[in-house]
């Protein structure tokens, strides 16, 4: 099939501002013929032409030297050609005098019409060459490896709300949950922990209830009811439900005066006695496990958050990954950390493949920047150097690699009022960042001013990113080629100086 498909002339850019229409085989008479009076009465209904928008030209020109910019990944040029065969064109304009500019970050909005979309439905009655082909190249498309990849979910290690997609299974010695009961019980959801905590409470007062019932009955009291001369162990106790009644009431100390024990019996006082140990018992346990599953601090991770993206771009003349951290409330993390971690698989020079490796990457440990004062966003910078695992990643690599990046974030709650129990509770933020959700050439917009004397943070401009001049290379590539300039600059003052010495 691809033998009857026609082919562009090899010089076609690819990446091209404006799209060459490649050369179309001849196409039948009668075709042209009915195409140029379709064409000729589309544009006789028309009654003006609408305007073109350019757009905006970019801040950074290109700078001779330097290893040009990558596409960018909203780029429409992009979008088009991603999953392309090379030989197929890129998709005509719908009119003859539309310009297809590039799309970033500071072009202005395409205006859509709707009657231009009518117009050309009515003139595509009569299939053309150009329609054949661009249904050619979409079937092949869709069969393209690439787009079979994109379809594909990408299964992620930590979800971008910090929940870690990790499910354990085949656990042979389950006794050990049982040894720490209390973190069991704090770990359930809370369907299954309210109903631990209405059986806990209902089976007590159902088996001492049976207990008392039992003992009323053995000695003689259900069936001595009302007798005056009777010498009851348990008193008022006629069935299993009052026995049950008096189970619920002596534990809870509730005491209606009705039902009781008296000192006639050892066993009774012993039996009351031991009610009353084991509800203070499951008192302080279900109580505990209630204040700590309620004040857990889950929830103020929720108000902590991430930037959407991670940006690459260079810092201080030296080659960065950067992201963005927020706090959405007033009352301020103590003594904020924040860590990273690279998990990805990799294979040994033994041979041995080892999955989802943990490596660390280096936020400022050694200077104490991982230590935030969480009060206004802050930028965390991750300098690519010798040390960091992006060493000999450059901007073509990072598409074709397979990583995920783990960013852990971690305080103290802060006290509020008088709530002493709340204070060092440590809660943690986690997210996670994939190769295709790092922009290379990117920043991230300032999002403070300083109005009315204090500084405003507008949260609306967190996410938003723009394009800079950065190099493709890595920045193994980019120390290596400062490295030979510095050595030519040494040579030439050498020279230069011997030149300057008296003979």
């Amino acid at each position: 099939m691809l033998a009857y498909l026609p082919r562009p002339p090899t010089d076609t850019s690819r990446y091209g501002t404006f799209p060459q229409k490649p050369d179309l085989p001849a196409a039948p008479r009668a075709l042209v013929e009915d195409g140029r009076q379709q064409a000729a009465a589309t544009t006789a209904k028309r009654s003006a032409p609408m305007p073109n928008y350019p757009s905006a030209p970019r801040r950074s020109g290109f700078v001779p030297g330097e290893p040009s910019l990558p596409p960018s990944r909203g780029s429409l040029t992009t979008q088009h050609h991603r999953g392309r065969p090379s030989w197929c064109p890129p998709p005509a304009p719908q009119e003859a005098g539309a310009r297809l500019y590039p799309l970033h970050a500071l072009s202005v909005a395409n205006i859509p019409n709707s009657s231009r979309g009518k117009t050309s439905a009515r003139s595509s009655t009569v299939p053309t060459p150009e329609g054949l082909q661009s249904r050619r190249c979409k079937l092949l498309e869709e069969d393209s490896p690439m787009a079979q990849a994109s379809k594909r979910q990408r299964q992620r290690y930590v979800t971008k709300v910090g929940k870690c997609q990790v499910n354990l299974g085949n656990i042979q010695d389950k006794k050990r949950f049982l040894s720490d009961i209390f973190t069991t019980i704090v770990d359930l959801k809370y369907r299954w922990f309210l109903f631990v905590f209405m059986m806990c409470y209902i089976v007590t007062w159902v088996v001492f209830g049976i207990i008392y019932f039992f003992d009323a009955w053995v000695r003689g009291d259900v069936g001595h009811q009302g007798d005056p001369e009777w010498r009851a162990c348990i008193e008022n106790v006629d069935g299993f439900v009052s026995a049950l009644l008096l189970s619920v009431e002596s534990q809870r100390t509730i005491g209606y005066g009705t039902r009781m024990v008296t000192a006639n019996c050892t066993e009774g006082v012993i039996l009351l006695m031991a009610q009353s140990i084991v509800g203070s018992m499951i008192d302080a346990m279900m109580v505990g496990c209630m204040f700590v599953k309620i004040s857990r601090p889950k929830k103020r991770a929720q108000t902590l958050i991430f930037s959407k993206n991670c940006v690459i771009s260079h810092r201080d003349e030296k080659l960065c990954l950067m992201f963005r951290v927020g706090d959405l409330r007033e009352s301020h993390m103590v003594d904020a950390k924040i860590r990273a971690k690279l998990i990805k698989s990799r294979q040994t020079a033994e041979g041995e493949f080892i999955p989802l490796e943990q490596s660390e990457l280096n936020l400022g440990y050694d200077t104490g920047e991982d230590r935030l004062f969480l009060v206004e966003p802050q930028i965390i910078c991750h300098v690519i150097n010798r040390h960091s695992p992006f060493w000999d990643m450059s901007a073509e690599s990072l598409r074709r690699e397979q990583f995920e990046i783990i960013i852990i974030l971690e305080g103290i709650v802060e006290a509020t009022g008088n709530c002493c129990l709340a204070t060092g509770m440590t809660c943690q933020a986690r997210t996670s960042y994939t190769e295709d959700e790092i922009l290379w050439g990117y920043r991230f917009e300032p999002c403070m001013s300083l109005e009315k004397g204090a500084f405003q943070v507008d949260y609306s401009r967190f996410e938003m990113t723009f394009e800079v001049q950065t190099p493709a290379a890595s920045a193994k590539e980019l120390h290596e080629l400062k490295e030979v300039e510095q050595q030519e600059h040494s040579t030439l003052s050498l020279y230069w100086d011997h030149l300057l010495q008296p003979c």
